[in-house]
């Protein structure tokens, strides 16, 4: 099976690189994440209006291009839909608005093959290339490598539960959703403020206990905070930027640039 990126970075104590997809659908946009060293794509399918096949083609074109492509879902999509999208290609899946640690089981429930999941087997799936392969192989290698399950930290609710919801056999990030929980917070983008500083090193305590991988997103103007993550928390999952942001202060200065010359 293709390699998963953000476990093969954990093992070697760095940090996975992603770019987040909610908006460009075209296969050049995994060549050009490709180009610039992003180690995996998160295709978001809660905040946007990206379809399954959409989600296939970005996965199967990441995957090929040795991206490792991780995929948000809708909050509550159901059983059947979480599998469409990992027999399209993804290799996990991040779960949003995740509260308790029953929450956090049927995640994982989701995502393996029995006895440890509901996940139902099917042949000549995206991961392998869709080479024939045992069906034994099939099950112990995507359980293993090939369905990573992130737990978006993003209510208040997710915050008390932390520690049962790291605990979880499954579970392997824990990622906070910066603006969601600020949001939950009462503090919206008060990143500086005691509220969110103590959600993160809570959130980072529950991770280091527990022995999962801790994740950051939605920081985007803030590599500051998210550097402190990384050097003194261990993060090791770090969501750069998505399409539209990067794409929009490019234009921003392009447009200065341009407006400069009439100066």
């Amino acid at each position: 099976m293709l390699q998963n990126n953000l476990l093969q970075k954990v093992s070697e104590n760095h940090i996975c690189k992603a770019f987040g997809i909610k908006v460009v659908k075209s296969n050049e946009v995994i060549l050009l994440a490709k180009a610039a060293g992003y180690d995996a794509v998160f295709i978001d399918l809660e905040h946007s209006v990206l379809s399954t096949q959409d989600a296939s083609i970005l996965c199967s074109s990441a995957l090929l291009s040795k991206i490792t492509p991780f995929v948000r879902v809708p909050y509550q999509c159901g059983q059947g839909f979480v599998q469409r999208v990992l027999d399209g290609g993804a290799m996990g899946i991040i779960f949003p608005h995740i509260n308790t640690a029953e929450d956090a089981k049927r995640a994982v429930s989701t995502t393996k093959f029995p006895p440890h999941g509901k996940r139902s087997l099917t042949a000549a799936v995206p991961q392998f290339e869709f080479q024939r392969v045992g069906a034994k192989d099939v099950i112990q290698q995507l359980d293993s490598t090939g369905s990573t399950v992130f737990i978006m930290v993003e209510t208040v609710e997710c915050l008390n539960n932390i520690d049962a919801i790291a605990a979880m056999q499954g579970v392997d990030v824990l990622l906070i959703g910066a603006n969601d929980l600020s949001l939950e917070l009462g503090i919206l983008g008060e990143w500086e403020h005691w509220k969110f500083q103590n959600a993160l090193h809570k959130i980072a305590n529950a991770a280091q206990k527990s022995g999962k991988i801790l994740g950051v997103a939605g920081l985007y103007a803030r590599p500051d905070i998210c550097k402190m993550l990384v050097r003194e928390h261990g993060a090791r999952f770090v969501l750069g930027h998505l399409d539209v942001g990067l794409l929009a202060m490019a234009m921003n200065r392009n447009v200065e640039l341009l407006r400069d010359m009439e100066m």
